[in-house]
């Protein structure tokens, strides 16, 4: 078995380490909180006083921390203990600028630093599924795929530009976020017609939005310049039925969309396809 290090055992760190203490590893762990190792030390891993005691002699290290101030601290801190070409892994969620930066700096210096921000939650982590990302050297993707399996549902390497995990991660976060905006909306439309929320949520059932994705993503790219398969005109009068259906509950998503679809219909795009109004 190998000898690992993790690095922010927080909920999805706690997560991982679990996970691999079930696959029969040795975990050497460093929380800034040493009072959540406890846990862990109980099922068998050991808690290191800092950084640089938790990497010595690990033949891997995980990074699970908050964003890149807590990496960048705790990187300098571990690399007395860490081996010669030990890779580095950050599952951190980190400004791209930052990792760009960082891996270039890392590199040079001879430390193995790894992008690999994930979608993961704290369950997903515990039973290995999710998506894991990698980005960097093509050679590290391929050595260290068959070890990150075991920890993930899926092991996705995005490509040599180093910062890219990092942008997919950003990126996919805001989806997450636009999309509990979005249901908060639903729930508003339900509740300002009568609809129970638990009633509202059947749809989602049977309708599946998500799929829809890709072919959205052309469209808002295109933002308007095809044909019209759905007027904007045409769009912002559903708008303000929602926003009327809704009554006075409050709204997110809607009012700003609302806007932004006016915005567009000033400037003389009304009989373009919807999507004209994300140009904004």
């Amino acid at each position: 078995m190998t000898t690992i290090a993790v690095l922010g055992t927080g909920l999805l760190g706690r997560g991982m380490v679990e996970n691999l203490l079930q696959k029969g590893h040795t975990l050497r762990l460093w929380n800034r909180s040493p009072a959540k190792l406890a846990p862990l030390v109980a099922n068998g891993a050991f808690a290191a006083k800092d950084p640089a005691e938790a990497v010595r002699s690990a033949e891997r290290v995980h990074l699970v921390l908050a964003e890149d101030a807590a990496v960048d601290a705790v990187v300098a801190a571990l690399r007395p203990g860490l081996g010669r070409d030990v890779p580095v892994l950050d599952h951190s969620t980190n400004l791209p600028a930052a990792v760009a930066a960082r891996y270039q700096a890392l590199r040079a210096a001879g430390v193995r630093y790894v992008p690999a921000p994930v979608f993961m939650s704290p369950q997903n982590a515990r039973e290995a599924s999710g998506l894991m990302l990698l980005s960097g050297a093509a050679a590290d993707a391929e050595a260290l795929q068959p070890a990150l399996a075991e920890m993930t549902g899926k092991v996705w390497w995005v490509g040599e530009r180093p910062d890219l995990a990092a942008v997919f991660k950003l990126a996919g976060n805001s989806t997450f976020f636009a999309f509990a905006a979005a249901m908060h909306d639903v729930l508003a439309i339900g509740r300002g017609a009568g609809v129970a929320p638990e009633e509202m949520l059947r749809l989602f059932e049977v309708f599946k939005p998500g799929g829809a994705l890709p072919f959205l993503g052309q469209r808002v790219l295109r933002a308007g310049s095809g044909p019209a398969s759905f007027e904007l005109t045409m769009a912002r009068k559903d708008a303000r039925l929602m926003q009327t259906a809704a009554a006075q509950q409050p709204l997110l998503v809607l009012p700003a969309v609302a806007a932004a679809m006016d915005r567009a219909i000033a400037r003389g795009e009304g009989s373009a396809d919807y999507a004209v109004f994300t140009k904004d």
